[in-house]
């Protein structure tokens, strides 16, 4: 039988005072493309940490692809590739020179072949001979991403890959990563993008205060969420006291409002009617990724 990708159970870490998780139980099974969500300080740079065996938690398990980080931390740490967020590289050797190290980092030679694909599939090719501090911000994490790639690791993390970086960069870093996806690698990715979570990520974990506050599949994430919204945009900028109770969002003249159900509509337009307001723009949409998220972290 195949273990999981990922199994961590009860996972527990404390630095100093700050108990930064708490109990974390999360599995992840093989070929899944996995979302891992929170806000700043939600615990999930010390998640990926421990599994990458960078830190060490204070109690409970984590284990990459049935091997323990801690007990059997060398085949461990093969299995899994990190892209982290920071920018981190060594000035003093060229795009291919660096691959090369990190492949001598798992015991590889020879190994030119499948450095030259990854370089070709993330757009570096042509920078293949080019020292490292002569790349732009987005070309150093496309290296990034392809030194976590030199060993072929099953399973793949990806913290915050596309922060700061250009939209054709996103758009090939994702064909890249949905092509993984389909021959079998796991991927976990933690992102602020939401709506890439949602166009890519077939499950989601929400963490809050190093907590799991949500795990579903992210259809019934959506599916679950209790509101419609309707985006108004309206002059003058002065919603009727009755309505505020439902607004989610305002800026400027533009309101999201939440709805139990469709038919509520014909009391907003029957208020701002009533108090003759202009409606220049109106829209009902089911929510998104990032309204499930504002509303589980909001009642959590």
């Amino acid at each position: 039988m195949t273990p999981p990708a990922i199994r961590i159970h009860q996972l527990h870490k404390h630095f100093g005072a700050l108990h930064a998780l708490r109990g974390v139980d999360l599995t992840v099974q093989p070929g899944e493309f996995f979302a891992l969500l929170g806000p700043n300080g939600a615990g999930k740079t010390t998640l990926i940490s421990i599994l990458a065996g960078l830190v060490r938690a204070d109690s409970g398990t984590a284990e990459v692809m049935g091997h323990n980080v801690v007990d059997d931390y060398r085949k461990a740490r093969q299995l899994l590739g990190v892209v982290p967020q920071e920018l981190a590289y060594d000035p003093f050797f060229t795009v291919r020179e660096s691959l090369r190290i990190q492949s001598g980092y798992f015991g590889l030679r020879h190994n030119d072949d499948w450095i030259d694909e990854i370089m070709t599939n993330l757009g570096l090719l042509d920078k293949a001979d080019t020292n490292m501090r002569a790349l732009s911000g987005g070309m150093k994490r496309r290296v990034l991403v392809a030194q976590a790639l030199v060993h072929k690791p099953p399973v793949i993390i990806l913290d915050e890959p596309t922060a700061g970086v250009d939209v054709e960069l996103r758009q090939s870093l994702w064909h890249f990563v949905r092509q993984l996806n389909a021959t079998g690698h796991t991927i976990i990715l933690t992102t602020h993008y939401l709506e890439e979570a949602e166009a890519l990520c077939n499950r989601v974990a929400m963490l809050k205060q190093g907590q799991v506050v949500a795990l579903d599949n992210t259809a019934s994430l959506l599916k679950n969420a209790s509101e419609l919204r309707l985006r108004i945009v309206i002059s003058p900028d002065l919603l009727p006291a009755e309505l505020l109770s439902r607004v989610i969002r305002h800026e400027n003249n533009e309101y999201i409002l939440g709805l139990k159900a469709p038919a509520e509509m014909e009391n907003i337009l029957a208020s701002l009617r009533l108090a003759e307001i202009g409606i220049h723009e109106i829209a009902l949409t089911q929510p998104d990724l990032e309204d499930v998220f504002v509303q589980i972290m909001g009642r959590t």
